[in-house]
């Protein structure tokens, strides 16, 4: 992974050891610990007798599908959706790329070429499944009687409500013709495997891309209760349709998905270990906080700087130097109008919290390469950006209003741009508190 970042030069010239090399070096084994190249093969199943196809929706999944391609004996075929600028050259396997985070045409047009290519499979045949994040967003086909003009609108106000992942695709199972592990029924009666790359907390294989091929644990009403609960209008013709249970989604007791294999090969615990490896590496010890850790941005970085600055005074729960761990997903609730992102709002918000706070840098970055919408994976925070926010007339906490850390970060020169990483297990938080 390339990673390119520049720095202001308001506090003075930076000495070589800048404690924010060590934080990207650590960032960069934590996503490296996670390439598809690297933990796919080793789950792939034996080819069958007849057909291999294979499917596949996420920010991952192009490289997913290089990987199975560089490593399957036998014939293979299928299709791939990424987002925009995620693709891989496969050989074997079509990569279309679609719209992400609002579905666009690009996505339903993919879900509906493979509803069609998984016609007439018998049961000697295959479908590996290729998911990981962003695939709800990737795989948009609305469910019958769903308008698509309704769920772009739902998806697109969802985004901004500070619903948690769980939540929206609770809804969004319900509003497809894909997910809730419909995909997986149009298989039948075909062997199916599905191999996951979690961004989602506590790693729940059904949750990761609303689950396509995977048996659903919610209803329509539960996805009404989320639209309600975040104050999501809807029409009462989509109202109706949630609530008719003959639309429901398949549950885990149906026959035609009781083999289906399921394997989660990647998650955001392994990404940490990694970092922690590094951590030690350099002399620091390092304190994993958790790998599913969810909230607001603003609040889980609250709680984050408590810990650092029991660090400073009380080298509690931990002495320095020390590096703090975390992952999971975060969440914006957006009130302003400005460029966003939920690492770049959590630095912004720690920032605050530590006030300049002495030997104490962090990093904040999505393991995808992209943090929200923007073209950063997230940023770095050092002891001195307050006062150099300050030189150049930035002010934090009206930045943290208007939900414009990627502004306030930006004039600082202090966005960590990698590109597409092409692998997805979330956010990848780190907090480095050196001996002084």
């Amino acid at each position: 992974m390339h990673m390119t970042a520049t720095h202001t030069n308001l506090a003075g010239a930076r000495a070589a050891g800048d404690p924010c090399d060590l934080l990207r070096q650590m960032f960069r084994a934590a996503v490296d610990a996670v390439d598809p190249l690297l933990v796919l093969p080793a789950h792939l199943p034996p080819p069958p007798k007849g057909r291999t196809l294979v499917f596949g929706a996420g920010k991952a999944s192009a490289r997913m599908a290089l990987a199975l391609e560089r490593h399957w004996q036998g014939g293979l075929e299928g299709l791939v959706v990424t987002r925009y600028g995620h693709g891989e050259a496969c050989g074997r396997i079509e990569i279309i790329e679609a719209g992400h985070p609002i579905p666009d045409d690009a996505g339903v047009t993919a879900a509906r070429r493979m509803l069609e290519m998984a016609r007439g499979l018998t049961a000697d045949d295959l479908v590996v499944f290729l998911i990981s994040g962003g695939g709800s967003a990737l795989l948009s086909m609305p469910a019958e009687g769903v308008e698509l003009r309704e769920k772009r609108q739902i998806n697109a106000a969802l985004l901004k409500s500070g619903a948690a992942i769980q939540e929206m695709n609770c809804v969004r199972k319900q509003l497809s013709a894909v997910k809730g592990g419909r995909l997986a029924l149009a298989c039948h009666p075909a062997r199916m495997v599905t191999l996951v790359i979690s961004d989602v907390p506590g790693d729940d294989p059904a949750v990761v891309a609303s689950g396509p091929s995977i048996a659903d644990h919610g209803t329509g009403g539960d996805a009404l209760r989320v639209l309600d609960k975040y104050g999501i209008a809807v029409s009462a013709s989509l109202r109706a349709l949630l609530l008719d249970p003959s639309r429901a989604a398949p549950t885990a007791m149906d026959p035609r998905l009781r083999d289906n294999q399921v394997s989660v090969v990647a998650t955001a615990q392994q990404a940490l270990d990694a970092a922690a490896t590094v951590a030690r590496e350099h002399g620091c010890t390092p304190l994993i906080l958790g790998d599913s850790i969810e909230g607001e941005a603003r609040d889980i970085a609250l709680m984050h700087a408590a810990i650092a600055r029991q660090v400073l005074r009380r080298d509690q729960p931990l002495p320095r130097p020390c590096v703090i761990l975390s992952g999971g997903e975060t969440t914006v609730t957006v009130r302003g109008n400005g460029r966003g992102g939920r690492n770049a709002e959590f630095l912004l918000a720690l920032a605050i919290a530590l006030d300049g706070q002495e030997s104490t840098y962090a990093i904040a970055c999505d393991t995808d390469g992209i943090d929200g919408t923007e073209d950063n994976a997230g940023a770095v925070l050092r002891p001195s950006t307050l006062a150099c926010a300050q030189a150049m007339g930035l002010d934090a906490k009206a930045s943290l209003a208007n939900n414009d850390g990627y502004g306030f970060f930006s004039r600082l020169e202090d966005l960590l741009i990698t590109g597409p990483t092409r692998t997805n297990v979330n956010d990848f938080r780190a907090i480095l508190i050196t001996a002084g």
